[in-house]
């Protein structure tokens, strides 16, 4: 599956999952866009990555600006010259109250992180892989988004929403060489537990390992076929 040379923009960069997956695809020769809020966690990132200037990019950005998102777009294009693969990893929940006790704000958060954030790198940065015919979207959602759990609504509707609007791009994109696809985990198991303490409750968990995996294989030339795919990343293998 080669990626050399590939141009991939990877937001929320900065947590556990987006340093591995942007490790990973480094170590393939995929150039990078690394966008993220706070430059603080950019720079560290990059002091981590040691990647040559020609092949790396950090763009500090707020993901709720449309206008800002359009700019860190263009200043993507116009550093490497396309882009090729979007990696939507900006996420975060809020739950633990049931929907007559929750605030509108706690939704309203919710649907900032999934659906506003989503929205507005879609726009910034797929015509772009339109253009040049070929591309390849992915974020990782939830089973939550199909089967809402109690005392989770605001999450689980905000996921929905996300889900709903990567599968209609999906639809859009058919005949372009571009594709969109979501990853649906329950929990990212960050501290490993689900190796080092197994319950239960952590064997339906994924791995920053996992999901990079998976991540390697939708954004090659081999996952052309892969769109509009729920690639569920929550089984239990014991």
């Amino acid at each position: 599956m080669p990626l050399e040379n590939r141009i991939a923009v990877i937001t929320g960069a900065s947590g556990g999952l987006g340093h591995l997956v942007a490790r990973n695809l480094a170590d393939r020769r995929v150039s990078l866009a690394l966008l993220e809020r706070d430059p603080a966690k950019l720079a560290a990132l990059r002091n981590r990555l040691a990647l040559p200037e020609a092949r790396l990019l950090t763009h500090a950005v707020d993901l709720l600006e449309p206008d800002a998102v359009q700019r860190a777009a263009e200043a993507v294009v116009a550093r490497f010259g396309r882009v090729d693969v979007l990696i939507h990893l900006v996420g975060g929940w809020t739950g633990g109250k049931t929907l007559l006790e929750a605030a509108p704000s706690e939704l309203e958060a919710m649907l900032a992180q999934h659906v506003w954030t989503s929205f507005h790198v879609v726009r910034a940065f797929v015509p772009y892989m339109v253009h040049n015919g070929w591309g390849r979207i992915l974020m990782v959602t939830s089973p939550f988004a199909a089967q809402p759990a109690a005392k989770g609504g605001p999450y689980a509707m905000a996921k929905a929403a996300q889900e709903t609007l990567i599968l209609t791009l999906a639809q859009e994109l058919k005949g372009t060489g571009v594709t969109a696809s979501v990853l649906q985990v329950k929990t990212i198991d960050t501290r490993g537990e689900k190796v080092s303490a197994p319950t239960r409750e952590n064997a339906s968990w994924t791995t920053p390992e996992e999901l990079s995996a998976a991540v390697l294989y939708l954004v090659s030339d081999e996952a052309g076929a892969v769109n509009g795919a729920k690639l569920p990343l929550f089984g239990e293998s014991r």
